[in-house]
């Protein structure tokens, strides 16, 4: 579509039909949405390491301020205290989340965004935007629970012997099934803006180096275009992470909640650890978050192009 989309403006609806082929037929749509979700769950298998030492980043020296270790620090000292299995914990609600917030979160992304052309004619950078914004926040409204359990798991690994089964029913029995939606409007702030950073970037960055360079569809113009997206959203989105993973931390039955909402959190941050503290994880979170868009991306459009659809 990067070769399509810019045509698009010109030739008004006779493009249209071209461009809804993702829902021409029931295994279309299935496998719009499945090559998304896949990509993202093997992306997330393979940087989930980082993802848990993230984490544990974001939750140093909370109300205080201090020297904070580093990636390379942390993670020497929860191998030895932890194991290596450590860095794993929290993975089938990963998993579990990729598939579905990443089916949805890719997924939505064209249908939104096409629907908006042919409402307004138009598939310019803040179509794509508002796209990637509806595409991510919905996702995460949904997948909300299992992202909670993903962090619970991720920080304690006495949590992690029972499970996600366990944790789940602790956390019921507990605080109350509301628990689950805990920190739920930053994480959908979060991917709202992650999602259209990434993919308006990813989309736009594709179309412009089409136009201004010989670079033709493939894996080189993956590579860049996604490489460009996981800088970008990196940067958009520390802030909004660190916040969400704070509010998905609490408890209120030990007594543990400190933050009111996402803007009291990063409120309180702000004023008792400093303006860098909202990009504690930051390097880990790049580190994380870089190559799992390049992954998520690559593999996409490969997986897109077996199974016979357009390229994003």
């Amino acid at each position: 579509m990067a070769g399509s989309d810019n045509n698009s403006s010109v030739s008004g609806t006779s493009s249209h039909d071209e461009k809804q082929n993702w829902a021409k037929s029931p295994s279309t749509v299935f496998n719009h949405f499945a090559t998304s979700g896949i990509s993202v769950a093997v992306a997330t298998s393979i940087t989930h390491p980082l993802d848990v030492l993230k984490v544990r980043l974001q939750m140093q020296l909370v109300g205080q301020k201090g020297p904070l270790s580093g990636m390379g620090q942390l993670f020497l000292s929860v191998v030895k205290n932890e194991g290596p299995k450590s860095l794993y914990l929290g993975l089938t609600p990963a998993l579990t989340r990729s598939v579905v917030y990443g089916g949805l979160r890719l997924g939505l992304y064209e249908p939104s965004k096409h629907a908006c052309d042919r409402a307004f004619g138009s598939s310019n950078v803040l179509v794509k935007i508002a796209s990637g914004m509806f595409a991510g926040a919905f996702a995460t409204a949904l997948t909300n629970p299992m992202e909670v359990l993903k962090v619970r798991l991720q920080m304690n690994s006495d949590m992690g012997k029972g499970g996600p089964i366990l944790e789940l029913r602790r956390t019921i029995s507990e605080e109350g099934i509301k628990a689950l939606w805990k920190g739920v409007g930053p994480a959908m702030a979060r991917a709202a803006a992650l999602t259209a950073s990434q993919l308006a970037t990813y989309d736009e960055t594709k179309q412009i180096l089409v136009k201004c360079t010989s670079l033709k569809e493939g894996f080189h113009l993956h590579l860049i275009s996604s490489t460009v997206a996981g800088i970008l959203s990196t940067l958009i989105t520390a802030p909004m992470d660190m916040v969400k993973t704070r509010l998905m931390l609490q408890r209120e039955s030990t007594g543990g909640r400190i933050y009111k909402n996402g803007f009291n959190c990063a409120y309180q941050v702000l004023l008792t650890e400093g303006p860098r503290a909202l990009y504690k994880g930051g390097f880990t979170l790049f580190a994380r978050l870089g190559p799992q868009t390049t992954i998520t991306f690559i593999l996409c459009e490969e997986l897109r192009k077996i199974a016979g659809l357009e390229a994003i």
